[in-house]
């Protein structure tokens, strides 16, 4: 162990801790702006600055391993005038946008400004004059708002393995963009997010729609319908003071009715509808020969782009399920839009989702318009929704708690785990269990699933058959899995796996790039908990047993992977041309 004092206080810490973790475990809370829990330290920004005393140095705390017998100071009045000099050179290239950015009063910038009392500046302001990225209608790209941290490349480079966005330029002209220097849309960005979740700024932000939902709340002519994610109900609570995980669906559901829409749906119910679908497809691949194994999921459209830019071979593995809510989507102007008497040319369809890369799955293919318009008219993030629940005025900590509209509201516990990564794979499992030997599961709690491991594999045995399956989230673990199938095919050898889950983001939708700010692993593990704790709770823990799925199938659907749920429920893929990184 190293033993070290900070601040007079002794602390004794394993080999290789960084001076900045040291301090936070004898409670000393050092100011960061380029370090994010998720990420390597690059000692970017510099504000982390400390002093060893012994030795007159200063040192950058999040990157510097603590040695034995530094005496480390981080809080004289020299250490605090270096870091509001830093403070002040940042800010003299920082737009002074607050009031109307979207990270207004979420902003790790502007929390550091206030910590530091910084009311003014002698510094001339040198703002970049750069355009906004809005080229992918998903995530906006503010290069003005950039302070070079470095976090968005990190995750975008290392953690997703799509290297979109890079450092432009150098010195005073250093810039953030995609590389190449091209609108973000024509880079190998997969929409996912993460660049979002993970910038201390508004620098790249969601592509804000709230009007656009507003506008149409208003219009007297529109049938506004909507429907939640499962990952968003154990999130937004956390933009009201709620504690991490706390599941507010009722809440949620009497918030959207306040708002002016006019049916209130649940994306579990189309968890649900994908699982029927998707255990049926996997039934026949495996016992009849139907299509090639590994069937690999397809509910995540971060993960869709990228299978189509850069694993094209993949295409023939992955299921033809669309994602639960463009399901639902199709569904509200085919089946309830008929059950109701409304025309379908005036209901619009919102959903609430955790992700970024939804706003782009809406307006794909001509697959998400098998209504015969387009199924899903806006995507919102959470960080959306939040926004409208406190511009509406509703309390929405003591709002009585509502219910869905069950036609295409009700669940499982098998779609409320979705939201997690392992969630389909288990929903999946419990259901496939029953197609196959014609009963459910004597435990179906498939524990093997779950957990933040980037890839977790696991074996089950269904009706003397052995089962083998994988778990992978966040895109570059994504590659070790697809990396085995590969070698195995070419040697014309026994796949390694049988059915493969896959998630764009750490953790899987907890941890989208739409959700609230500031995830963590220990963040997402309480989200997903909080997931797990309504599925034990509820009344039906398996896809098939939702009865008002097995009532859309005999009253408007027909056969499980028939003509009218392919036309409604499935969707295709294309190989793109190819992209370098």
């Amino acid at each position: 162990m190293i033993n070290a004092t900070i601040n007079g206080v002794p602390v004794e810490v394993a080999p290789g801790t960084t001076i900045l973790d040291a301090a936070r475990k004898v409670h000393v809370k050092i100011p960061t702006l380029c370090k994010h829990p998720d990420l390597e330290a690059t000692g970017a920004c510099g504000i982390c600055i400390v002093k060893v005393k012994n030795t007159g140095k200063m040192l950058r705390s999040c990157c510097t391993p603590i040695d034995e017998g530094m005496d480390i100071l981080t809080e004289t009045p020299e250490i605090v005038e270096v870091r509001r000099g830093v403070l002040e050179l940042t800010l003299s290239r920082h737009p002074n946008e607050c009031l109307t950015c979207l990270r207004n009063q979420n902003c790790e910038l502007q929390a550091l400004a206030a910590d530091f009392g910084m009311t003014g500046s002698d510094l001339p302001n040198v703002v970049p004059d750069l355009p906004l990225d809005t080229s992918t209608r998903s995530i906006v790209l503010d290069p003005r708002k950039c302070v070079l941290c470095g976090r968005c490349i990190t995750v975008c480079q290392q953690h997703q393995n799509v290297w979109a966005l890079s450092f432009l330029n150098r010195g005073f002209k250093t810039r953030i963009a995609a590389a190449g220097d091209i609108p973000l849309a024509d880079s190998p960005c997969v929409r996912c997010g993460q660049c979002s979740a993970h910038c201390p700024t508004g620098a790249i932000v969601e592509y804000d729609e709230t009007v656009d939902v507003w506008n149409k709340l208003q219009d007297p002519d529109a049938y506004c319908v909507v429907q939640i994610a499962p990952a968003v109900r154990v999130a937004v609570g956390e933009a009201f003071g709620f504690p991490i995980g706390a599941n507010l669906t009722g809440k949620i559901y009497a918030s959207l009715r306040r708002m002016g829409f006019k049916a209130v749906f649940d994306t579990n119910f189309g968890a649900d509808l994908t699982i029927i679908e998707e255990a049926s497809e996997f039934k026949s691949r495996l016992l009849d020969g139907t299509g090639a194994l590994p069937l690999i999921t397809s509910c995540c459209p971060g993960w869709v782009d990228f299978m189509e830019k850069f694993h094209g071979d993949m295409i023939d593995h992955f299921s033809s399920c669309k994602s639960p809510h463009e399901m639902v989507g199709a569904l509200s102007k085919t089946y309830y839009a008929h059950k109701m008497g409304i025309d379908p040319a005036k209901v619009f369809v919102v959903s609430v989702m955790p992700c970024t890369a939804k706003k782009s799955e809406i307006i794909r293919s001509k697959e998400m318009s098998s209504s015969g318009y387009q199924d899903v008219d806006v995507s919102l993030t959470t960080r959306e929704f939040a926004r409208m629940i406190k511009q509406s005025g509703i309390d929405f900590v003591s709002i009585p708690e509502e219910q869905p509209d069950h036609m295409l509201g009700a669940y499982t516990g098998a779609g409320t785990i979705f939201g997690a990564t392992g969630g389909v794979m288990e929903a999946a499992l419990r259901t496939a269990h029953y197609y196959v030997t014609g009963h459910d599961a004597p435990r179906v709690d498939f524990e093997m699933t779950r957990g933040l491991e980037g890839v977790k594999e696991g074996r089950l045995t269904v009706a003397g058959k052995e089962i083998r399956v994988a778990v992978a989230h966040g895109l570059a673990n994504v590659e070790e899995v697809l990396e085995k199938v590969r070698a195995a095919r070419e040697a014309g050898e026994e796949v390694p796996y049988h059915f493969i889950e896959v998630m764009a983001c750490a953790g899987g939708c907890v941890g989208g790039g739409g959700q609230p700010y500031g995830a963590t692993n220990e963040l997402r593990s309480k989200r997903a908990a909080g997931l797990y704790q309504e599925d034990q709770a509820g009344l039906w823990r398996c896809s098939h047993h939702n009865p008002y799925i097995k009532q859309l199938y005999a009253d408007f659907l027909g056969e499980i992977g028939g003509h009218e749920a392919h036309e409604l429920l499935h969707t295709s893929y294309q190989v793109l041309p190819e992209y370098k990184r």
